[in-house]
Formats: C-alpha cells, sequence, structure tokens
C-alpha cells in the first residue's frame, strides 16, 4: 500500500461482552494489517468510566485470543507507542487540547450545566433542524477567561468549528465526502473531569500510535468531518478511512445488544465453532471474489480485498451461519475434530468402553453445531424408552413385523463374530443381507433403531454395533425382538 507501513487499531470499550459488530470491526482490522505485512494494534478506550465494566478489558483479551486475532502492541504486550489504555494517558489529551487553544482552534467553555440544559429545552422546543451549542463562549475577552479560570470556574474545552466553507474527506468505500461547516457543533474535546470526548483522545491517539487505516462503523462518518478538522489544525496526515455498514437483524432492525444473540460468547455456547464465527461475520458485509465462502482466518487474510465490503447493510443469517457452521466441522482433520468435540461427547457419554474413534467418524459428517452432540449420543449410557413406531420407513420399505424378521435372523449373526470391531461387523451383516437377497435397509433400519431408540442417530446400524461393542448390541437387539413381540 503505497510503501507505506500499515498500522491498524482496534480501539474497543470495555462496557460489556464482545458484540459481533465490533468483532467484524476487529476482523477487518485485523486482516487490513496482516494482508499488507502491517501491524495490529489493541487499544483500550476506557475514559467513559460510567459505562465501564469490571473484568470487560479481560473480556475483551480473551475474546480476540480465542479468535486467534493476535495484537502485535497492546496493554499487555507494550509497544514503543504505549500507553495502550486511553485512562493511563490524561496528561496526553490535557497537553493537545490546551495547544488547540492556543493556536485559536479550541475554547474554554463556562456555561453551565443548567445553561446547556435551557439551551437544549428551549431548541427542541422551536424544532429547530440542527440543534448545537450556541457558541456562548466562543468570543469571550482573554481577560474574561484568565479571570474565570483564576477563580476556579468549571470548564471544558470545546473545538472551534469554521462558521462557513466546507469539509471534505475520503473514505475508501464512499469516496469523497463534503460536509458544509455552518452545520458542525464546536464539540467538547475535554470535559469538565479533564476526561478527554471520544471525538479528541481516538484523533491524538490514532496520530501518535501511526495508524494508517480506521476501521469502524458508518455511524462515525458524520463525526468525521470533526476529526478531519483536528488533523488539519495539528498539521498532521490523516489516516485512510473504512466505514462499514451496519449488520441488521431484519430487513429495517439493526442486530443491537439488546436483541440476544448478538455476542460472540452467545453462538460459542450455541455449539459454533470459533473460525466458524469468523469466517461468517466476515461475510457479513464482505463478499468473496469466487464462488468459495469458507475461509480460515489466514485464507481470509489472503482472499480480503477492500473493495469487496459492501455499502449496504448485511441481513444476519442464522441458517447460512449454521451451514457455514457444520462445513468448518466436516472439513477439520478427524484428530482435529475431536479435540473440538469430545467435551460435548462426554456431556451426552459416560462410557470409556465405546469405539469412540467409530462414533467420532461416523458423527462429523452429520453435526451442524457442537451442542447438539450430546443429545445425539446420550443413547450409549441408556437405551431410551421408544415407540415401535419407528421401526416404520417407508423408504427402506420396513415395519415392525419385517423389523422382527429382520432382527430374529441377524441376532444370531452377530453372537458368531469373534474379533468385533465395524469391519468384521460389516462383513458379517453384509453376508447375511445377501444370503437372503433383501436391500440393505431391510437389515439396516432395525438394527439401528434396536441400538438407539432414535429416529436420527449420529451413524448406521454398523457404526452403532461396533460403537457399543458386542455385549451391549445383542443385548439390545434381545430387547429390540422382545419389544416386537417375538
Amino acid at each position: 500500500m503505497d510503501n507505506i507501513k500499515v498500522r491498524t487499531r482496534f480501539a474497543p470499550s470495555p462496557t460489556g461482552f464482545m458484540h459481533i459488530g465490533n468483532l467484524r470491526t476487529a476482523v477487518y482490522t485485523y486482516i487490513i494489517a496482516k494482508k499488507y505485512g502491517g501491524d495490529f494494534i489493541l487499544r483500550i478506550e476506557d475514559t467513559d468510566r460510567e459505562r465501564y465494566v469490571e473484568g470487560a478489558v479481560e473480556k475483551i483479551y480473551e475474546t480476540l485470543k480465542t479468535c486467534g486475532l493476535n495484537w502485535d502492541e497492546g496493554p499487555d504486550v507494550g509497544g514503543q507507542f504505549g500507553p495502550y489504555i486511553q485512562s493511563e494517558r490524561m496528561e496526553i489529551y490535557k497537553e493537545y487540547a490546551e495547544k488547540l487553544v492556543e493556536m485559536g482552534k479550541a475554547y474554554y467553555c463556562f456555561c453551565t450545566k443548567e445553561r446547556i440544559d435551557a439551551l437544549h429545552k428551549a431548541q427542541q422546543e422551536a424544532k429547530l433542524s440542527n440543534q448545537t451549542y450556541d457558541r456562548h463562549c466562543r468570543d469571550l475577552s482573554e481577560d474574561e477567561v484568565k479571570r474565570l479560570l483564576e477563580a476556579g470556574t468549571p470548564y471544558v474545552i470545546r473545538q472551534k468549528m469554521p462558521v462557513d466553507g466546507s469539509t471534505t474527506f475520503n473514505d475508501l468505500l464512499y469516496g469523497d465526502i463534503t460536509v458544509e461547516n455552518a452545520i458542525l457543533d464546536d464539540q467538547i474535546i475535554l470535559k469538565a473531569d479533564g476526561m478527554p470526548t471520544y471525538n479528541f483522545a481516538n484523533v491524538i491517539d490514532d496520530h501518535l500510535m501511526g495508524i494508517t487505516h480506521v476501521v469502524r462503523g458508518n455511524e462515525y462518518l458524520s463525526s468525521t468531518p470533526k476529526y478531519n478538522l483536528l488533523y488539519e489544525a495539528f498539521g498532521w496526515d490523516v489516516p485512510q478511512y473504512i466505514h462499514v455498514e451496519h449488520i441488521m437483524r431484519d430487513a429495517t432492525h439493526k442486530l443491537s445488544k439488546r436483541d440476544g444473540d448478538a455476542y460472540f460468547g452467545d453462538f460459542v455456547d450455541k455449539g459454533f465453532y470459533v473460525p466458524a464465527i469468523i469466517n461468517y461475520i466476515a461475510l457479513l458485509g464482505w463478499a468473496p471474489k469466487g464462488e468459495n465462502e469458507i475461509f480460515s482466518l489466514d485464507e481470509l487474510t489472503e482472499e480480503f480485498d477492500i473493495n469487496g465490503i459492501s455499502k449496504s447493510p448485511a441481513v444476519f443469517d442464522a441458517v447460512k451461519m449454521t451451514a457455514i457452521n457444520a462445513e468448518h466441522l466436516r472439513r477439520l482433520p478427524f484428530e482435529k475434530f475431536k479435540e473440538v468435540a469430545m467435551p460435548y461427547i462426554k456431556q451426552g457419554c459416560k462410557r470409556d468402553d465405546i469405539d469412540i474413534d467409530v462414533l467420532l467418524r461416523a458423527i462429523q459428517p452429520r453435526t451442524e453445531l457442537l451442542t447438539d452432540l450430546p443429545e445425539k449420543v446420550d443413547f450409549i449410557d441408556q437405551m431410551p424408552e421408544y415407540s415401535t413406531e419407528l421401526y416404520f420407513n417407508k423408504k427402506m420399505k420396513t415395519n415392525p413385523e419385517t423389523s422382527l424378521e429382520a432382527l430374529k435372523s441377524i441376532l444370531p449373526v452377530l453372537e458368531g463374530i469373534g474379533d468385533w470391531n465395524e469391519e468384521s461387523v460389516h462383513k458379517a451383516v453384509f453376508e447375511e443381507i445377501e444370503r437372503q437377497g433383501v436391500k440393505n435397509g431391510f437389515m439396516l433400519w432395525p438394527l439401528r433403531t434396536a441400538l438407539s431408540g432414535k429416529a436420527l442417530t449420529p451413524g448406521g446400524g454398523i457404526e452403532l454395533a461396533a460403537v457399543l461393542g458386542k455385549n451391549v448390541t445383542i443385548e439390545r437387539v434381545r430387547a429390540a425382538i422382545e419389544k416386537l413381540g417375538g
């Protein structure tokens, strides 16, 4: 990218758990840095002390690390541009705010809260379209400002916006955007308690940390002219902006934190595999060039192109996310799937004498969500109560009567198997199928039902027999014959 070292930042506020909109910003920010050999910086913007949540910073670390979004600089790893927590940079903001005052680009405002509230009320009653500060303190004399400061009068510092002309900024998605300066509010940049506002602190930090690309939600488009005027006032280079659209719950409602299913942890709890979550949220507002939509984080980094980001809102699709999750699980190397699946398998199956590898190989291509696994395998420990209606299968042309006949013929075959494993069970059962000249399902559907008591199982009759072992298999087949009246 024009021979500059790309430096991006993810700057969350520690106000709760990670919303997927914020996580998508982190993913794009990380990918842009890594695609161009740059640095990904983590900065904690904790100046909003009223909304600060204890433990939220640690949750941010945990979420990013879990997702593989490892940062090159940040509060816990350091770097040459720290501190990386805004509350530890208070003197820096105060210094730059006062510099703006000295340069005539900002001013002290001594208006009381009561005056500001009255002003807002009057503007609302007048139904003014542009309800901004009336610049009451903008042109106070130097002597008056000095007198008020020496008297200890509480103050904020406001940015002095130009009153005429226009400000133009460039966004990599939207191109040049021009805003009339007359509508810009003389925004507060330093509050009465000495804390900077978000709009001020992020400009100072982005410059001092050498940030070259800023990814954020397009709700900040309206604030960007104010940012640019700050860069201009200090004579600093402006970073490249990428304002991304919202994620929608449906055609008219944003996916908000109040709607549920909006936090990263919610999806993990529902059984989504973390790389699949990253894959899906990257597609919410970005389209790859080809037909493939299944990517690892490294593959996303390779494939990602800023020009593929959409200017239209993305609608969250739970069905598509589940399909992407299932495909990720299917594509996992067996040992990795085993590692991921076993904690869930153990919730539903406590036995340790089963052929776990046969079970997992059978269940892997059938798994959509990891949280489905406990219920899929709970029949292993204990045979559930089930209706003989399960033996009806139109496709397999089975019913309770034909199933009884099939199980009676297969029982001695199973009893005669010596070395019990999937291969030996398969060989013996299929020899019996061939001997009788029946369809595979005529034998296998009753066997599967007899061993599981379920309409949906993690494998067919052969796999289930191999998983359960000889004794349990024969015991359940005998019980099924009795249940069917044999």
